[in-house]
């Protein structure tokens, strides 16, 4: 197996996903690989979600498309600091596993990079978190890097 042409890299801005961003952009750097920054999004319909509430930060975080560009701006800086040369960002709307999958397949990718966030809480064990869930449908290598 050859080293990684295509990496995507799932962000919601916050500090975790940061170190997801780092350890994607050394991992690009070293593979001199695309890497795709990626940040799913949400319009925000009604002013206050009770699931939202009471999943405090096991929630979806990021609401709308011009918080979401800046989200992926601040991760490419940091990918490139960490050596990443083709560095390319997306923000799609919709869920955080749903976007993350589409992103793999659509671009050919051969890793998605994830953070552990969700990953050994009680909502996650009950509902599944982010990197549990892309791990287990992806068609691809995952990194899920310790963030906590």
């Amino acid at each position: 197996m050859g080293a990684y042409k295509t990496i995507v890299v799932g962000t919601d801005g916050s500090a975790t996903a940061d170190l997801a961003i780092d350890r994607a952009g050394a991992v690009a750097a070293d593979c001199q690989a695309a890497l795709f920054i990626v940040c799913a999004y949400k319009m925000r319909e009604h002013p206050s979600d009770e699931a939202e509430h009471a999943l405090g930060h096991d929630a979806w975080t990021v609401t709308g498309s011009a918080p979401a560009e800046s989200v992926v701006q601040d991760a490419a800086g940091r990918a490139h600091a960490m050596g990443a040369q083709n560095v390319q960002t997306m923000t799609v709307k919709g869920a955080p596993i749903t976007v993350l999958d589409d992103a793999v397949t659509r671009l050919g990718a051969d890793l998605l990079v994830v953070g552990n966030v969700g990953l050994n809480t009680m909502t996650g064990r009950i509902l599944g978190s982010v990197p549990q869930n892309v791990a287990r449908r992806s068609g691809v290598d995952v990194l899920i890097v310790h963030t906590s």
